[in-house]
C-alpha cells in the first residue's frame, strides 16, 4: 500500500508565497514521476506540475515562473514552491505519483485572501 502525504497547505495573503510538500511511504515502487495538481470550486482538476526521474518538470499553461517543482527521490518527497500568490490559486492541490499505477494523495487547501 503506497500513501502520499501532503502538507504545507493553509491560509495566505495574495502576494504571499507558500512550499507544499508530499511524502510517500508504505511499500514505495519505482515511481516514474511525482508532482501536483489542484482542483479549484467548480472546476476540473488540472495540472500543476510533475517532475519525471531524469529531472525534467512539465508545467500546466500557464503556470510556469510562479511555481516550480522539486524532488527528494531519497526521501520519495516532492516539492511545490508558489509565489505571487492570487485568489485564482485558491484550490485543493493534490499530490500525484506515477509509476505501473498511479497515486493520489488526500489534498491539502490552499486558500489566498486578497
Amino acid at each position: 500500500q503506497v500513501q502520499l502525504v501532503e502538507s504545507g497547505g493553509g491560509l495566505v495573503q495574495a502576494g504571499g508565497s507558500l512550499r507544499l510538500s508530499c511524502a510517500a511511504s508504505g511499500s514505495i515502487p519505482s515511481f516514474r514521476f511525482m508532482g501536483w495538481y489542484r482542483q479549484a470550486p467548480g472546476k476540473q482538476r488540472e495540472l500543476v506540475a510533475v517532475i519525471l526521474n531524469s529531472g525534467g518538470a512539465n508545467y500546466g499553461d500557464a503556470l510556469e515562473g510562479r511555481f516550480t517543482v522539486t524532488r527528494d527521490p531519497a526521501k520519495n518527497t516532492v516539492y511545490l514552491q508558489i509565489s505571487s500568490l492570487t485568489a485564482e490559486d485558491t484550490a485543493v492541490y493534490y499530490c500525484v505519483a506515477g509509476g505501473a499505477s498511479l497515486y493520489w494523495g488526500q489534498g491539502t487547501q490552499v486558500t489566498v485572501s486578497s
